[in-house]
């Protein structure tokens, strides 16, 4: 009990840190991110999926034209060995380093599946490396984006987790 207590307290600790070193920036530029917008439109609950495999590729996405810069990375489906897109959000929101996410990592992403000039993307709520760490970019039970919300409100929600 006192383990997984620890744990979580780990979790929710690396995930703040996380939320709170990409929202450092006085304003993060997430232009064409914002809930609501033709790219949130995209995150359906309905298409909720669960992808497990390694990290090949890190890159910075701009998922429609005019929209600030992303991040997101390849992965290769540990089932059937496609490779696979994942966008996380904003770049100036995202903090990769909070988990040290790179390439060749293992992780499991969380999140919906959407298309994109013709090309299946995961639009990820969560990504986990290993037991204790993960990165969480939108609420689960609606895909609501933490860069949307106010650093009280994603406090909350992180506290809630």
């Amino acid at each position: 009990m006192q383990r997984r207590l620890a744990l979580l307290t780990v979790m929710a600790v690396i995930g703040l840190l996380g939320l709170a070193q990409a929202g450092s920036k006085a304003q993060p530029d997430i232009k064409g991110w914002e809930k609501g917008g033709e790219y949130d439109q995209l995150y359906s609950a309905k298409e909720a999926d669960t992808l497990k495999g390694r990290v090949t590729k890190i890159m910075d996405i701009t998922p429609i034209d005019g929209m600030a810069v992303g991040v997101g990375f390849e992965i290769e489906d540990k089932k059937d060995k496609s490779i696979e897109i994942v966008h996380l959000g904003p770049k100036d929101f995202v903090a990769l380093s909070s988990i040290g996410l790179k390439a060749g990592d293992e992780v499991k992403v969380i999140g919906a599946w959407t298309e994109l000039d013709s090309q299946d993307v995961m639009l990820a709520v969560k990504v986990k490396k290993g037991e204790d760490v993960q990165l969480k970019v939108r609420r689960t039970r609606d895909g609501f984006p933490y860069w949307s919300m106010t650093p009280e409100d994603r406090q909350r929600e992180m506290a809630g987790d």
